[in-house]
């Protein structure tokens, strides 16, 4: 029965990443339209024939790792309970000690590890990638460094959740979901918080802007949209990327405007203070908030739907995963698998959100820096500089671009330009 399971899961997942393949490489059109060949959005006006080829054939790589990892981790969950390792873990942490904590500690080491060892080689192959196209700057020992950390931030993370998790799942076994939900709340706020100053600074340095006539502009932008700053931030990222990036971070006093290192040595300043523009959108807009609250509502349906169709799993298949009942730790690649799959399944969703407010910071952007020639300048060299697809797939977009397209940003700017809107 467990072969014949395995040998159902490897098909389809066979399957999946053939349809992918065709999909990304053969079967999607991302030619530019010909209303918009010859105009500012068409990346044969400002990407050399040579840049061209690398953006089309980097792009069309990470689309396909992206679509073959997904199913990946999913299947990793799968055969983790199908094959007994996650009853094997629960064993070894019951064995080795008779304290909750000390339990799901070892049950959470061994369940990190295999999940590590098991994705990476597929993170390696990004991070090779992106050495090859020469996106990433970084050294191996630089990047296993963050990859370490990462590990050990995620694994500090789980401890707390798992802990509390399977805790209010023994007290309620009907609404451990509702609890759970309500104690996320207080718990994503403190994260987006402590954020910036705990958890940023353990990947990259950051500093205030050194450039400090830039700085002078930029917060005098900042006073224009009534922005309480003191400091926009800069971080080195050089020697990790050639991409540019600049974000809004935190909430409350700990919120900061973070410049990467690589914009300032890339843009111009009239690039940048578009840039900064739109990252004040944000803040002006509350769209920090209004994610937070569009997340934390997502939680409650999703943690509801976990509860309901764990319930329904363990009650059908549970001899075959090898899970008695839900609050038993050996649930919990279940759990994971349940949540990564409503995630994929609601990302169309939140990406769209997600574009209607980068959409809305654009347009604020124009209307205080009044500069469409520098916003236009800025979105051709971030596509340069990351070899972006100007024109992705449309099941690419709706899955992975939390942004509007480079196709959408510029053309939509020229338009405005031209009418003078």
């Amino acid at each position: 029965m467990v072969r014949k399971w395995a040998g159902r899961a490897i098909l389809i997942y066979i399957l999946f990443v053939a349809v992918m393949f065709w999909y990304i490489f053969y079967g999607a059109d991302t030619a530019i339209p010909q209303a918009l060949r010859g105009t500012a959005a068409d990346p044969a006006e400002f990407l050399s024939a040579r840049e061209l080829q690398l953006s089309e054939e980097y792009s069309g790589l990470r689309n396909f790792i992206f679509f073959v990892a997904t199913p990946y981790e999913w299947l990793m969950y799968f055969f983790i309970l199908l094959f007994g390792l996650s009853r094997g873990f629960e064993k070894s942490a019951t064995t080795i000690s008779k304290r909750k904590g000390i339990q799901t500690t070892i049950y959470l080491f061994w369940l990190s590890l295999v999940s590590y060892v098991a994705l990476f080689p597929i993170s390696f192959m990004g991070y090779q990638m992106s050495r090859r196209y020469h996106i990433s700057t970084q050294s191996f020992s630089s990047w296993m460094k963050d990859d370490i950390i990462d590990f050990w931030v995620n694994f500090g993370t789980m401890f707390i959740i798992v802990s509390v998790l399977y805790w209010l799942m023994k007290k309620s076994a009907k609404k451990w979901w509702l609890y759970a939900w309500l104690l996320s709340i207080p718990f994503t706020l403190f994260l987006m918080f402590v954020q910036p100053v705990l958890i940023d600074p353990l990947y990259n340095d950051f500093y205030p802007l050194k450039n400090k006539e830039l700085e002078t502009e930029i917060l005098a932008l900042a006073k224009r949209a009534d922005i309480p700053a003191e400091h926009v931030y800069e971080v080195n990222m050089a020697e990790k990327t050639n991409a540019l990036n600049a974000y809004v971070t935190g909430i409350g006093s700990n919120s900061r405007i973070v410049l990467w290192d690589t914009t300032l040595n890339r843009l111009d300043e009239d690039e940048i203070l578009f840039i900064m523009a739109h990252e004040m959108a944000h803040y002006v807009e509350k769209h920090i908030y209004i994610g937070i609250a569009g997340y934390i509502g997502m939680t409650l349906v999703g943690l509801w739907l976990t509860a309901k169709i764990m319930n329904y799993v363990i009650r059908r298949w549970g001899h075959l995963l090898k899970v008695r009942s839900v609050d038993r730790i050996a649930s919990l690649p279940l759990f994971l698998l349940i949540i990564s799959v409503l995630l994929f399944v609601s990302s169309p969703l939140s990406n769209y959100v997600s574009r209607y407010q980068e959409t809305r910071a654009d347009r604020y952007a124009i209307e205080m820096t009044e500069d469409h020639e520098a916003a236009i300048t800025s979105f051709q060299e971030l596509t340069r500089s990351g070899l972006s697809q100007v024109n992705p797939p449309l099941l690419v977009k709706w899955l992975r671009y939390s942004h509007p397209t480079m196709l959408e940003r510029i053309s939509t700017i020229e338009n405005e330009e031209t009418t003078g809107d």
